[in-house]
């Protein structure tokens, strides 16, 4: 039996996983459309709602960290339920974190936020971790880089319907905390459908045929017999993690992808609001724009970066060869918006380069499994998802420093500066052990 011949009933699960994260974008961006409410109900300066976008990934980076080192050892199964059911409990809570703060931290509204929005970063945290370790258990390695890429295009798609969702429900309901009840109920929803047929392992549950599952555990069991080589006198994981330096600087190129994803994500609709005086009848659609072509070219990205390597039987070029390469071109992007003169050349510019950035998106977890120890994946996983996720701290909060003191064009001079840094790193990582392709060739897979 061939990865062409072997049936398809586990991109089922794919799609769910995919589904599942795609809420999880809508939840954690929803509050940039609560901006201008928000902002006028508590009185809050824009430094003030940079911090306030910012709290989210104090908790996320820590949830990162815990979260793959857990899907190592509970299975991911297990973080997925309690992950999923508390991040979707959270995103409930937002809707009062103003009250809490008034009743709990001395009247102190943003210290309430603060609180719900750093639990809320924990426990998303640990979702893209155990996303990588769900596929590593299902996916035959021939077909991970596209399967990574199904769902991590949950990024691009759940910004561009987050703008849709929360303009729609603010303007049904007149409430930015019905949103945020309404948005969490239906991801907890979604969880309760997904774990009825999810398990760790295909074999470990009916939901495959036979012949399906029994495909992707001998599969597996090849990859971990050549695994075993690398574990016999390995030391703890999360020290070999930083003892591989390619680990280390995909980590740095990962973060630079993050940091344009979450400046996008949370300052482009109030950048709209204040830059162009748009109101939230015209901002729905307007900050869909930037997200338009990362629907395509993450799955792309995927698909490249396999096709790449098949083709040439090297993991540096279809690995961090085309993120460096993606990296390159965002930056461009970015420094030419200096010299925009309307909003539609800064939207085109900024669609560009986001569709460039989300291209390399698969790259940087395609090399994580590549370069892991199947029993370790997880964990590292975690790691990078940690370091890199940093720019969710830095990305809200440095912008609204340097809007406040210098304008919105320095939020683009800093984005340039974050993905030029990607393009350094990833041109220096060598994924994989002695670039080892096996597994890439579809013909014998």
């Amino acid at each position: 039996m061939t990865l062409q011949t072997v049936p398809h009933r586990r991109y089922r699960i794919f799609v769910l996983i995919m589904s599942l994260a795609l809420l999880n974008y809508v939840e954690r961006g929803a509050i940039a459309y609560a901006g201008s409410s928000i902002t006028s109900e508590f009185g809050f300066n824009r430094a003030e709602w940079g911090a306030l976008l910012g709290y989210f990934g104090y908790g996320y980076v820590l949830g990162a960290l815990c979260g793959g080192a857990m899907a190592d050892r509970f299975g991911p199964r297990r973080v997925w339920l309690w992950a999923g059911g508390a991040w979707s409990l959270f995103a409930v809570a937002t809707a009062f974190a103003g009250e809490i703060g008034v009743a709990v931290f001395g009247g102190a509204a943003l210290l309430g936020f603060a609180f719900i929005r750093i639990l809320f970063g924990f426990t998303e945290g640990p979702a893209y971790s155990v996303i990588n370790k769900s596929i590593s258990n299902w996916a035959p390695r021939g077909e991970r880089g596209f399967v990574l890429s199904v769902g991590l295009v949950s990024t691009p798609i759940g910004a561009l319907i987050t703008a849709p969702i929360a303009v729609g429900l603010l303007s049904l309901t007149g409430s930015w905390r019905v949103m945020f009840i309404v948005v969490g109920v239906s991801s907890l929803a979604l969880l309760l459908w997904f774990i009825r047929f999810f398990t760790d392992a295909p074999e470990d549950g009916t939901f495959l045929t036979k012949e399906e599952s029994e495909y992707i555990r001998r599969e597996r069991i090849t990859r971990s017999a050549y695994n075993r080589v690398l574990e016999r006198s390995a030391p703890p994981a999360w020290w070999t993690f930083f003892q591989n330096p390619s680990l280390v600087l995909n980590a740095v190129g990962y973060f630079s992808m993050i940091y344009v994803t979450f400046l996008l994500l949370t300052w482009m609709p109030k950048y709209l609001q204040d830059t162009y005086r748009y109101d939230l009848s015209s901002i729905w659609y307007m900050a869909m724009i930037p997200w338009i072509g990362p629907c395509f070219t993450v799955l792309l990205g995927g698909k490249l970066s396999d096709w790449l390597v098949r083709r040439t039987g090297n993991l540096t070029l279809g690995r961090s060869g085309l993120a460096a390469a993606c990296l390159l071109l965002a930056t461009i992007c970015f420094l030419l918006i200096s010299k925009a003169t309307s909003v539609w050349q800064v939207l085109t510019l900024v669609a560009v380069a986001n569709s460039f950035n989300s291209l390399s998106n698969s790259v940087f977890w395609a090399v994580i499994l590549d370069s892991s120890p199947s029993s370790r994946t997880g964990t590292f996983s975690g790691i990078t998802h940690g370091i890199a996720n940093t720019a969710s701290v830095l990305a809200p909060t440095v912008t609204g420093v340097l809007t406040l003191r210098y304008g919105y064009a320095a939020m683009f001079v800093a984005a340039s500066i974050a993905t030029g840094i990607g393009v350094i790193a990833m041109a220096m990582v060598r994924p994989g052990i002695g670039n080892d392709v096996r597994g890439f060739d579809a013909e014998s897979a």
